[in-house]
Formats: C-alpha cells, structure tokens, sequence
C-alpha cells in the first residue's frame, strides 16, 4: 500500500487549521454564524495557497450537522463523508479537462435534482478559467439563479482570464502567498507529529524554495523524508535542491568587492562544474546582493535572517561598495537572470555579469593618450557629427564641453585601434546574435541593411526601406546597437543610417548620357531607389561626398 503525501495527510479539516489566510477564514466563519451563505463564490490565487481546501472547507460547513457554531465539526457523518471522499453532494468537476459546452450543459440538467443526503449540493469548478467562452455564457444563467440546494465554487489561478460577467455573479477571494514565517512554523509542526528532525535551517531554505506555496513545502519535505530518512540536514536540502552553500555566494561576493576577477570567475566555474543549476545560483546570489543593498540603506539588520557571524560579514562587504554600485550590480545579475534562458553557455551570462560589475570605468575603456591642441583636430565632418550628440557624463564628473567631444573622438581613430568595415562585417553575425535576445524587433530590422562603411569610429549602415531606417534611428534602439557593437569590436563607435539601393549596381561612365536620356523621357516612370542611385552616381555629388563627407538625405 503506498504511503498518503504528506500535503493530502496534513490538508487542513477546520478554518483553524488554514495557514496565512485569515482574511478569507474569518469572512466565511462570520458568513456562516449570520446565515448569510453566497450561492456563488470565486477562490483566486497562486497554487498550494489552499483553495481548493477552503472549498471542501466551505462544503464541509455549510452541510456540518453539529448545532454547535464552531463547523465544521469533523464528527458527524456529513463531515466525516466529505473527509473520505465518498459524499455525492460534493461534485468537484477539473474544469481543465471538462471545458465544453456540453459539460456545462450536463451541470445544468443536474443542479435541479435536490442533494442525495446533505442540505447543499456544492460544485466545485476547479481550473475555471479554462473553461470555453461558450461553456461560461451557457453557465451564466444557473450561476446567476441556481435553486436554493446549489452552491457553486469556482477556482482559479488566473482570474483575469474569468469573464467580468462571471466575476459580477460570485463572491471573490484573493488568496495570498503564505508568508515564510507561517510555512516555517507549520513544517515544525508536520515535523513534531511525524517524529522528524530537522534542523532550523534546513527548515528555513525548504520554506524559502516554496515561494509562498504550502504544498510545495510539503511536498519537499515529504521527499526529503525519502531522502534523509528521520533526520533532514541543511546539506541534504541544498542537495535535493541543487543549491549552493551560502559560502560559495559570500566567497563570490568577496571577490567582487576585491574586484578580483580571475578568482571570481573560478568560483563560478567551480560551483557550475559540481552540478550546481545556474539558474539556481544566480538566484541565490541575486537574493544575498539584495540584502547587502538593504543593510547599505539601514534597514537590512531586521530584514535579514542569518547569523550574527554572517551578518557582520555582509556589512563588511556592504561599506565597501556605495549603494550606486550596488544598485548596478544587483541590476546585472538579475539581467543575467534572464539571459539564462536563452544562453548556449550555460555559465557566460553569469560570467559577464560579474566581469561588468567587477571591472571599473577605466578599464573598460580604450587607452587614453595625450590630449592634442584644439589647433591640431581637423574639423572633419565625422568630428562634427559626433560633437552635434555628445554624450553625458559620468556620474560625479563635469560635463564635457562639444569640443572636447570631438577631440576624443578624433583621438579614437588615430590611437592605433582604427575600426575597419571588414572588421565590422566579419562580426556582424555576432552583433546579431547579441542584439537578438535584447530586442527581436531591432534584429530583425538590422537583417535588412547592410555594413557600407566605417568613417573614424562611425558604422555607416545602408537600408533599402525609409520606414526600417527610421525605426533604427530611434534614441531606444539606436543606443542599444551601439552598445552591443562598441562591446563586440572592442571600440567606442556610434551608427549613422542611409538609404542603399538594394541592387548596389554602379553604372559606367559611357552609359552615364543614356541613363539620363531616359530620366528626361520617363520621369515619371522612375522609382524613388533609381532616383536616388542616378544621383549617388552623378560624379559631382561622389566628389562632395569624398572631399567633405557629405551625403544625399532625400531626392525631389
């Protein structure tokens, strides 16, 4: 005979019983002493809250045979049935399963005959959502005016995907997370009454991987006992759940506040290389770095549940960074967060992340060199365009002044780091894949242009459509692709869009009179791209282009 799950043994059978749900618990018990039972009522909530316990609950209440007020009383047989399973008058139907028009229809030809043995018969819908928008306008009506005997309970995790005309036809209660205080106290409990030790802090991370639900802490813990047998370790917790010791996140950590980046990124291969989910350990440094940000502001002391060894080592750590920093760092790891799961490596994104909240500014940057006289920067018409969108600041420096702008910027090209087009088109691929997790759209758009050419530390990228062109050059996307080239190709650089004709074809010089003959006879008939091609071909506006950068910006 297999062994009953620890969540079906210990479900709750009194109102009492109901862990971080008094809110709902204390409306039903006043509703039940005034007599004032609903005929519909809508239980809402993340799963393992305990909804479909407040249910049978409700069902167990409602048909209780005690006089006494405290129902249910779990001894008659009306409580006792509901208890086993085996009274008729509780109908619990799995909407997931049971989602058409038909099943609504057999609820509607049944709900007329009166209960078997109790006072209600209680439906219990649950999935709700899940059922067809035929199946809820066919189920409107009942609902709205079942007899006297009927009382419907609809439960659901999504209850925005309930029609608001079902919504307006039942009494609506929101169940909460449960708060890790009361799942600790009631693994305590379970644990006492099984004969079970375990230790506080193994009980502590089983709270906490439960996220607010009940029945996955149960349910854990009910592995566990598999597992560990009696006694329930820390160790056996983390390594049922593929966690890591909270030393590995410090040691992490310590290596970033020492901005030492080979053994910080040791630390995570080792970690990643004893089987440990990524995906897992990012969490756990996520959560450890935001409780540094907490201690940093002054209020992490009562927020924080570890040792008071651990916490003087966290706010060790804590005065050693400023809180911007923090913000940044607990900003990339939880980015990292994110690109876990669309990662081919299953380590890089949480490599990069601590690279780039490691590394400061100046050695992200290019070599600097000796800044020349303004008399000696040519003003270029490259120059010129980067002085006209200087960038800002960074945080506690002045402002550069356009000047300035332009002088470094003239300085990037001639440092030796000189970006070239075939550099840009050899990588462009790799600037694809980089862009396409952040943004689909702009990677999309950017496979319809092309790499033209590279004018000092400026892409020329060629577009074939005006509307595609257009989107790039949005402040959004554009300082996205920006970012991702300079990163890739090692270099600060910015973007400029052209229109391209698609064909790229370039006429000869001996056919230069023919092609314009046919512009004179057949105006009209020429398209915007030939347009643009006869006059990116005229040998005066090719001269312009070569001696002072200038470029065509539209066609009359």
């Amino acid at each position: 005979m297999t062994a009953q799950a620890l969540y079906r043994k210990w479900r709750p059978r009194t109102f009492d019983e109901v862990v971080g749900q008094g809110h709902v618990t204390h409306t039903l018990q006043n509703a039940l002493l005034s007599g004032r039972i609903s005929h519909a009522y809508l239980f809402a909530g993340p799963r393992g809250t305990g909804k479909t316990s407040m249910g049978r609950l409700l069902a167990k209440a409602v048909n209780c045979l005690s006089t006494e007020d405290n129902k249910p009383c779990n001894q008659c047989h009306i409580c006792q049935a509901i208890n086993e399973g085996r009274l008729l008058d509780l109908i619990e139907i799995d909407a997931a399963s049971n989602r058409g028009i038909d099943d609504v229809r057999g609820i509607r030809e049944k709900v007329g005959f009166r209960p078997n043995e109790a006072r209600y018969k209680v439906y219990m819908l649950d999935e709700a959502h899940m059922l067809t928008e035929p199946a809820f306008n066919a189920l409107l009506k009942t609902l709205e005016e079942p007899p006297p005997h009927v009382i419907f309970v609809l439960v659901t995790t999504e209850p925005h995907k309930i029609p608001a005309t079902v919504l307006s036809r039942c009494q609506r209660f929101d169940f909460r997370r449960i708060p890790l205080q009361d799942i600790i106290g009631h693994l305590k409990h379970i644990a006492d009454h099984e004969g079970l030790t375990v230790e506080p802090t193994a009980l502590e991370l089983i709270a906490r991987s439960a996220t607010g639900s009940m029945r996955d802490a149960e349910s854990l813990l009910d592995q566990l006992l598999s597992y560990g047998g009696q006694e329930i370790t820390l160790a056996q917790v983390q390594s049922v759940l593929g966690t890591v010791p909270s030393q590995a996140v410090g040691e992490l950590v310590n290596q970033l506040v020492a901005r030492n980046v080979a053994k910080g990124l040791d630390v995570i291969n080792r970690v990643i290389g004893d089987g440990v989910d990524p995906r897992q350990f990012n969490r756990q440094v996520v959560e450890y770095l935001r409780e540094l940000l907490l201690i940093k502001v002054g209020e992490g002391s009562s927020l924080t549940r570890v040792t008071p060894e651990a916490l003087q080592e966290m706010k060790g750590q804590a005065a050693q960074l400023s809180t911007r920093e923090l913000i940044k760092v607990v900003k990339l790891f939880n980015q990292a967060g994110l690109d876990l799961k669309a990662s081919t490596q299953s380590q890089l994104p949480l490599e990069l992340a601590f690279v780039d909240a490691t590394l400061g500014e100046e050695e992200k940057t290019t070599p600097s060199v000796a800044r020349p006289s303004s008399a000696t920067v040519p003003r270029t018409p490259a120059v010129a365009r980067v002085a006209s969108s200087p960038r800002s600041a960074p945080a506690g420096e002045p402002a550069k002044s356009v000047k300035e702008e332009a002088e470094e910027q003239s300085r990037g090209t001639s440092t030796g780091l000189k970006l070239t087009l075939d550099e840009v088109k050899t990588k462009w691929a790799q600037i694809l894949g980089e862009i396409k997790p952040r943004n689909r759209s702009v990677e999309a758009l950017l496979k319809s242009c092309q790499p033209l050419g590279v004018e000092g530390q400026e892409v020329v990228l060629g577009f074939y459509y005006t509307f595609h062109r257009e989107k790039i050059e949005e402040p959004k996307s554009k300082a996205l692709i920006e970012s991702i080239i300079s990163r890739v190709v090692k270099s600060p650089c910015h973007i400029r869009c052209v229109l391209s004709p698609k064909s790229g074809r370039q006429a000869q010089p001996d056919q230069e009179p023919v092609r314009r003959a046919q512009k004179d006879t057949s105006e009209n008939e020429e398209t915007p791209r030939d347009k643009y091609s006869s006059i990116a071909e005229d040998p005066l506006i090719q001269a312009a282009v070569s001696k002072y950068g200038a470029r065509v910006v539209d066609v009359q």
